[in-house]
């Protein structure tokens, strides 16, 4: 029973929650104790959210989930996890993620109330109309951003507000036209991708991906951004942005392994590799430069 409710919250998905501490490391404040414990309470916080979310989406989709090859083996569609259990699990995690989030900082807990009544909007009549379902994809993403700020206490940055914006842009339309790819089996079960072109999306995905590159690179050699770091080496973490944008494209224009992009980005040793060098690159570079 546990097992199965834990199997709902797909703790894979967690890795997207990592957006809450970008500001914490990009106001070089990575190895101050109070901004770093209040990010992390962030973090877990978010995370118990975003898997409310998770569990909400399939008890919102347990139907079309049981006519998908794939996600008919997930816990409630599978009947692991039954419905009311589920329900519980749902406001359970509500509970807790809300009430650590007022704990932390009131303009953290609106942020996080704002993420749910968004995604609440999302699973029960957003998804349906398309590329206002990417867009709330992105409007979460960047409710992540700002609500990590509030939590470790830093503002966020223009710049990183607006990268953040692009790059879910980027991800989702990306994840559409995963879907578009895999027709047979996502495009059953998924009504909004009728709606979808596959020549409109592979333009908006060059767009965006443009936008996010160029968008970073001029963070990353900004007057500003030079003078706050001490260092002009920023901009060579630019190399690993371009690579992982490229790579994602790859990704997601090729015959899909799995239901989701994120999944094939997981085991994409290529990706994962670039993901750790930037990581590793931009540490070094804001504090140790």
């Amino acid at each position: 029973m546990f097992r199965g409710l834990f199997r709902t919250m797909r703790p894979r998905q967690w890795v997207k929650q990592l957006f809450v501490l970008a500001p914490l490391v990009f106001a070089k404040e990575l190895f101050a104790l109070e901004p770093v414990a209040g990010a992390v309470v962030g973090f877990f916080a978010f995370s118990l959210l975003a898997s409310a979310v998770y569990v909400l989406n399939d008890l919102v989709d347990v139907d079309a989930d049981r006519a998908h090859p794939i996600k008919k083996t997930r816990p409630i569609a599978s009947g692991v996890v039954s419905v009311t259990a589920a329900k519980r699990a749902f406001v359970v995690l509500v509970a807790v993620a809300l009430g650590l989030g007022v704990g932390l900082a009131w303009q953290f807990a609106l942020a996080a109330l704002a993420y749910l009544l968004l995604n609440l909007a999302y699973s029960f009549r957003l998804k349906q109309v398309a590329y206002v379902d990417v867009l709330c994809i992105a409007a979460g993403f960047e409710l992540r951003v700002i609500a990590g700020s509030y939590a470790a206490g830093v503002p966020p940055s223009v710049y990183l507000l607006v990268v953040t914006f692009l790059l879910a842009l980027f991800l989702g339309f990306g994840k559409r036209m995963h879907e578009l790819v895999s027709q047979g089996g996502e495009g059953k079960t998924r009504s909004v991708l009728a709606q979808y072109s596959r020549r409109t999306l592979t333009a908006l995905l060059y767009v965006t991906a443009l936008a996010t590159t160029a968008t970073y690179a001029a963070y990353t050699l900004d007057p500003a951004t030079r003078a706050t770091f001490a260092t002009d080496y920023l901009v060579l973490t630019t190399a690993f942005t371009l690579f992982g944008v490229l790579r994602f494209l790859h990704l997601v224009r090729r015959d899909a392994k799995s239901d989701s992009p994120t999944e094939e980005m997981l085991r994409d040793k290529p990706f994962i590799a670039n993901l750790l060098f930037w990581v590793v690159a931009v540490v070094a570079v804001i504090y140790f430069s």
